[in-house]
């Protein structure tokens, strides 16, 4: 198995300064009269997608890239990959302008987006494989040696010889991932990577890429909505919201700093009453027979958690804040200096 662990740790990977991105999109006047009228003459806005972003990437770092939707976390990728081109700005990729799309670039780097496949779903998955191999020329020596390592790596031995599209979810993602590291980028671009996964294939693929970050040395930029992909995997994170970065530094001071509170869900086997509880600051959000929810300050979880179980619950699942109220916070507040 090729490795890529050769590159310097300070070899900057991605750089950019000032970079921007803006749509000019048409509107068009509401009814008949409106459309009409549009014949002769049109009216578009301009949209900022991305606005002033620098941003500079070393090799081997894993980082995650969050926001809400509409934030520009999509844009920001298809501009490094060179799908889209930036309107201003700097913008160096591995030594390349990524919109000059040369093959040489093209082959550095992976793109996996949870919502869209690169897999042919009538072929096997060997045959996939294999069809990946001459698009990137990659050697026999080199494909059947990262095969090997991957198909072990992944445990899908068993779904070499079935068609792509009667895998499951979970499987298509492993497959998703071999397909796109078959030729050892340099760089891989994950969107999404586990959405829509059961709690378990998600487990699975954030298992993997922690590997194939830490044996092979990738470069991994994550976009994730899900806060345990970014805090159990990027040490670095960047959130951007209307284009505009917001905070770029350490994951665990981000969510230290802006990620305040907790929900605790708890169902039980029999109706339960409202309970009165000694915790001070938990707040009630769902309250059924059979199920309460609660919102509470980080530092009081644990005493809650403990005053819950007295009770003897059925079950109790505990959850972190939601990406976009982490990042509505960072909004309000201004970041950081790094930013």
């Amino acid at each position: 198995m090729n490795k890529n662990q050769n590159i310097n740790k300070d070899t900057t990977m991605i750089n950019t300064a000032n970079l921007v991105k803006t749509y000019r999109r048409y509107k068009k006047p509401e009814g008949i009269r409106g459309s009409i009228a549009s014949l002769f003459r049109r009216e578009y806005e301009e949209k900022t997608a991305v606005n002033q972003i620098d941003l500079s990437i070393q090799a081997g770092e894993f980082v995650g890239l969050i926001g809400p939707n509409g934030a520009g976390k999509t844009t920001l990728i298809k501009m490094l990959t060179g799908i889209i081109a930036p309107t201003a700005g700097t913008i160096n990729v591995m030594g390349y302008y990524p919109n000059d799309l040369k093959n040489a670039f093209k082959k550095q780097y992976a793109v996996v987006m949870g919502q869209k496949s690169q897999l042919f779903f009538e072929l096997t998955v060997n045959d996939t494989l294999r069809l990946f191999k001459e698009i990137y020329e990659i050697s026999e020596e080199t494909f059947q040696a990262n095969k090997n390592y991957f198909v072990q790596l992944f445990g899908v031995g068993d779904l070499m010889d079935v068609q792509v599209r009667t895998l499951s979810l979970g499987e298509r993602m492993k497959m998703e991932l071999i397909v796109a590291l078959l030729h050892n980028p340099k760089i891989l671009f994950l969107d999404e990577p586990t959405i829509g996964l059961d709690a378990v294939a998600s487990k699975q693929i954030r298992s993997f890429l922690r590997e194939i970050n830490e044996k092979k040395g990738t470069t991994i930029i994550l976009t994730s909505h899900y806060i345990e992909d970014i805090k159990t995997l990027c040490r670095r994170t960047i959130v951007v919201n209307h284009g505009t970065k917001l905070y770029d530094g350490a994951t665990d001071e981000l969510f230290e700093r802006f990620q305040r509170n907790k929900r605790i869900k708890i169902t039980f086997d029999s109706a339960v009453k409202t309970m009165r509880l000694r915790t001070g600051g938990a707040k009630l959000v769902v309250d059924e027979p059979y199920k309460k929810e609660y919102e509470v300050a980080r530092q009081d979880a644990k005493a809650l958690l403990a005053e819950l179980m007295e009770h003897e619950p059925k079950d109790i699942v505990i959850e972190e804040e939601e990406i976009g109220i982490v990042v509505e916070r960072i909004y309000q507040e201004g970041g950081n200096d790094n930013a």
